[in-house]
């Protein structure tokens, strides 16, 4: 048997993988436009027609078949404006997954709010409903769920209990551009959809993100709220400036720039044919791993009718890998391969950056100490287990994920010669 590559011996795979992002000419063709115009945001006079920011506002909605979209910097500030919207503030608490972005909880703290942890479901790892509905309370006012990886939260089970406590609920939608549920794009089933735009996401503009909804009041708050209390004049008229001091609500200048919206527009034309393309590629490499004893793919829910793969995963079982975990696996499958492997985030009260105590601005928030000391048994048999390949190895086409499957193999097989290679995650905290 060939020595691990993470041990000096031979690799599995000495191709490069596509990089991401990933430039297209209708992109950078938007670019160089937004470049020779007088207005590089929102905050600038109107020009002759309609900005970039506009054009792809509109452009996502009709993508997402929802009425409204408000282009935001970034995906925290999507959600932030979604739970400001909603009216959520000091002694309210939201629901939110314990496997997630640190986001999912900051945002909540920041608008003075307390972050409900919750567990999911070990193997699709998105919010489990019943962990949810056994931690609805009398302060509860939101759910927030994310759509994780490659996986789509039961979206039906949420509704119903929103529906049943009137409870909003929050989609964060950061690694779902373009999935399905029932034959609806997700981010259109809650009363607010958040999506990122950052680095590595399906639709990238480098960093940028989007809130979106059917509700014309949610819009016009969400819109002022990222605005910093500006709202767009009914009938703009070119030169003069777009935004009004509305005041209805006080806001922040979260605006998203005409150059990143140029991105985003020529991105958005590729999402689809990208999507399908990794869709077909992970179909492939699911049929090669399933020949691997000790090794499954994460299957989608029945009502996913579209998927989409922010990072395609798997799960190991640890005995089959002599008794290493995800970490030590992925870290021995990107030696065998350079492809960007990597285990699920840690579990939400242990994520390194959810830090409470650096800032003193959340002493306000009655018990916000404590969020760092639960323990999630899905959560944690999620990070033991799972492993994870980025979305851009998926765009080298199925004729490469021999490779892969080649790799897991191998590293399956020589799993003993890990052990002093082993990481902390092989015993948790």
């Amino acid at each position: 048997m060939a020595e691990l590559a993470i041990s000096g011996g031979p690799r599995v795979s000495v191709e490069d993988w596509p990089r991401w992002p990933q430039p297209t000419p209708a992109t950078l063709d938007n670019v160089v436009a937004a470049l020779g115009n007088p207005r590089w945001a929102i905050s600038g006079p109107r020009l002759d027609r309609p900005g970039f920011e506009e054009t792809f506002a509109d452009e996502f909605a009709r993508f997402l078949d929802v009425e409204h979209c408000v282009p935001t910097a970034n995906g925290t500030s999507s959600l932030l404006i979604a739970l400001e919207a909603l009216g959520i503030g000091a002694g309210d608490e939201v629901i939110v997954p314990g496997l997630t972005w640190v986001a999912s909880a900051s945002t909540v703290m920041a608008v003075n709010a307390f972050p409900v942890i919750v567990d999911v479901d070990p193997q699709t790892m998105c919010i489990d409903p019943e962990a949810v509905r056994a931690a609805i309370g009398p302060r509860t006012r939101a759910i927030s769920v994310v759509h994780l990886y490659s996986s789509v939260s039961d979206i039906d089970a949420l509704s119903e209990l929103c529906r049943r406590h009137g409870l909003a609920l929050i989609e964060d939608c950061a690694q779902a551009h373009g999935a399905e549920w029932r034959g609806r794009k997700v981010g259109g089933w809650g009363d607010v959809g958040a999506f990122s735009m950052q680095q590595v996401k399906l639709l990238t503009a480098g960093e940028g993100g989007s809130a979106v909804t059917r509700d014309p009041h949610l819009y016009r708050r969400m819109y002022q709220l990222r605005s910093d209390g500006r709202s767009r004049v009914a009938v703009p008229r070119q030169y003069e400036m777009e935004l009004s001091m509305t005041g209805e609500v006080m806001g922040s200048n979260y605006c998203m720039s005409e150059l990143a919206a140029a991105v985003l527009s020529g991105q958005l034309r590729e999402l689809p044919a990208q999507n399908a393309h990794r869709a077909a590629t992970a179909d492939v490499l699911d049929a090669l791993l399933e020949q691997i004893p000790g090794v499954l793919p994460v299957p989608a829910p029945p009502q996913v009718t579209q998927r989409t793969y922010y990072y395609y995963t798997f799960r190991i079982d640890p005995d089959a890998f002599a008794g290493h975990s995800a970490e030590t696996v992925a870290a021995a499958l990107r030696a065998e391969t350079s492809a960007p492997f990597q285990p699920v985030y840690p579990p939400l009260p242990r994520h390194p950056l959810l830090r409470p105590a650096t800032k003193r601005r959340y002493n306000a928030i009655p018990g916000i100490e404590k969020i760092t000391e639960q323990r999630l048994p899905g959560a944690e048999t999620a990070y033991r287990e799972q492993v994870t390949l980025h979305h851009s190895a998926l765009l080298a086409g199925p004729e490469r994920m021999t490779e892969l499957a080649e790799a897991v193999a191998k590293v399956q097989r020589n799993a003993g010669d890990l052990t002093g290679l082993a990481t902390n995650s092989d015993n948790p905290l």
